[in-house]
């Protein structure tokens, strides 16, 4: 029998031993990469730490605008990218946002196809905040929950008293930095644009980095082309030990061959010297 990552829950452990005590061969850790990546990747995380796994969503341009100077924001990123978004809210347990994304933009937070028609699956939607959301607006309803606390902390242990383990944070800069100034960021899916804004919104606010030495680095796991726009699957905090090893964090050369340029036939390279 193969198994790819014992049960990390103690109260689940011990039936490899006894398959074993049987005569059966025991193999542990077959596509253990695959699977702590994939669709276990959330409930792992919960059974190991006793809090929800965060994924940090956010449309961003390349010079790191979440919206205009004067705060519009629809749209940043193409249609495609905006489909693969719907689809990971179906696939998740909740959408979170902050008051002040709530009552600047007024999301629906569901998940919908091309047509607008909602999927069969809808993620539970959570306000985080203080302030009422507006009467009348999308997230004022009877179904969305609303933690009133900027911590994130209390947050997550709010949706894991309902049975959440898989969160998708979709809040604005202030949210997100929060959350992620708490280490409450398990992984961060950027779709990023190819274009500019100069002025505007930030994608990221107050991480409680104040130095260059305190860089929050992150470990790609995957770049890909949606549509006209990047999209950056990363992860933070340590490597897990299933994925240590030279290939760790490796991004497919593939998928980065294409979404690399040309190199110009003349002018500036990125071997040139100067600024």
């Amino acid at each position: 029998m193969h198994a790819a990552v014992a049960a990390p829950n103690p109260g689940a452990a011990g039936g490899a031993e006894i398959l074993r005590a049987a005569g059966v061969t025991v193999t542990v850790g077959t596509l253990a990469d695959q699977v702590a990546a994939g669709p276990l990747r959330a409930w792992l995380h919960t059974q190991r730490t006793g809090r929800p796994h965060v994924t940090w969503k956010f449309a961003a341009t390349l010079d790191g605008r979440s919206a205009a100077a004067d705060g519009t924001s629809r749209w940043i990123t193409g249609p495609a990218a905006r489909a693969r978004v719907h689809a990971l809210r179906a696939t998740s347990d909740a959408v979170v946002v902050g008051t002040g994304t709530a009552l600047a933009d007024d999301p629906a937070l569901t998940a919908r196809d091309a047509d607008g028609a909602l999927l069969a699956r809808q993620p539970l939607r959570v306000v985080a905040g203080l302030r009422d959301v507006a009467p009348g607006s999308h997230l004022d309803a009877p179904d969305v929950l609303h933690v009133r606390t900027h911590d994130p902390d209390e947050v997550l242990t709010a949706l894991h008293t309902r049975g959440v383990v898989d969160v998708l944070l979709e809040g604005g800069p202030r949210l997100a930095g929060a959350f992620l100034a708490a280490g409450r960021v398990d992984r961060v899916l950027a779709h990023v644009a190819p274009a500019l804004l100069g002025a505007g919104t930030a994608a990221l606010g107050d991480a409680g980095v104040g130095t260059i030495g305190e860089i929050m680095r992150l470990h790609v796991a995957h770049v890909e082309l949606v549509g006209g726009d990047i999209l950056i699957d990363a992860q933070t905090g340590a490597v897990p030990a299933a994925a240590s090893g030279p290939t760790a964090g490796a991004v497919d050369t593939q998928v980065v061959e294409t979404v690399s340029a040309p190199r110009p036939a003349s002018g500036w390279s990125p071997d040139s010297s100067g600024p």
